[in-house]
């Protein structure tokens, strides 16, 4: 029997990015795609380019939130399909066959958690790479030493939501590191690596806002704490580890 992949996006105000991200995933060429879209009562016309595909969303749900997070848990607890994972409102898939490359890799490795590759690109220009993001193997002491994979790039069995959680909503941005950080550390899932680019993410999102960096570092510190590490240890090898990151991007671009 197929496994059915969730996809969900949060959007709000996002009339300029929103149809691309709606049409990676309607392009995909895996059949069994449940796609699911938060909108957080958006005051632009992120619905009406959302409302134009209605009849190949599964799900549409269009309500005011208190951010991304809790946007993201309320796709979550909807969703029905074997696996769940994310397509954030400024992005799109690297490939036609990325969920096709996904599933095939956990008929593989029966893993419940999979991620891999990413590129973060100019917001206008997209086939400029700014970040280079190769994710490499997982090792829970990488995890205590800052290391985590690109989040929208991971993707989960449904039935792990239920036993390990949902996100943290008291995070306003580091949501996803505590998510990950819950589930690679303080857990013994399956994991496995898929050596693949998974997706490309303009620059440009809550998390890589440089206005809104010293309050992301601050969560971080929050979290690796709430988790017993050494949060400024951490803090600092994750940040180092993103230098290699744009390095390579530089390289990517010359040789395009």
């Amino acid at each position: 029997m197929s496994l059915k992949v969730s996809i969900i996006t949060s959007c709000y105000n996002r009339e300029i990015t929103i149809q691309s991200a709606i049409e990676s995933v309607l392009s995909q060429d895996y059949p069994y795609i449940e796609y699911i879209i938060v909108d957080g009562a958006s005051k632009d016309s992120s619905m009406s380019i959302i409302n134009k595909y209605s009849d190949r969303i599964a799900t549409v749900i269009c309500e005011p939130d208190r951010g991304m997070y809790e946007a993201i848990n309320k796709g979550i607890r909807v969703a029905t399909g074997d696996i769940i994972g994310l397509l954030h409102s400024d992005d799109f898939f690297y490939a036609k066959d990325t969920i096709s490359q996904i599933v095939a890799e956990y008929e593989k490795t029966n893993a419940d958690l999979i991620y891999g590759n990413g590129l973060f690109v100019d917001f206008n220009n997209t086939s400029l790479v700014v970040r280079n993001w190769i994710s490499g193997a997982y090792t829970k002491s990488k995890v205590r030493r800052g290391w985590l994979p690109l989040h929208p790039t991971v993707y989960i069995r449904r039935e792990c939501f239920s036993k390990w959680g949902l996100y943290d909503e008291s995070f306003k941005i580091a949501a996803d590191s505590d998510f990950l950080v819950r589930y690679l550390y303080e857990t013994n899932i399956k994991v496995a690596y898929l050596n693949e680019y998974i997706v490309r993410m303009r620059m440009g999102g809550l998390s890589t806002d440089r206005k809104r960096m010293k309050q992301k570092w601050r969560e971080d510190l929050k979290l690796y704490r709430s988790h017993g590490f050494n949060p400024y240890w951490a803090l600092g090898l994750k940040i180092t580890s993103k230098i290699p990151q744009f390095i390579q991007a530089k390289f990517m671009n010359r040789r395009d």
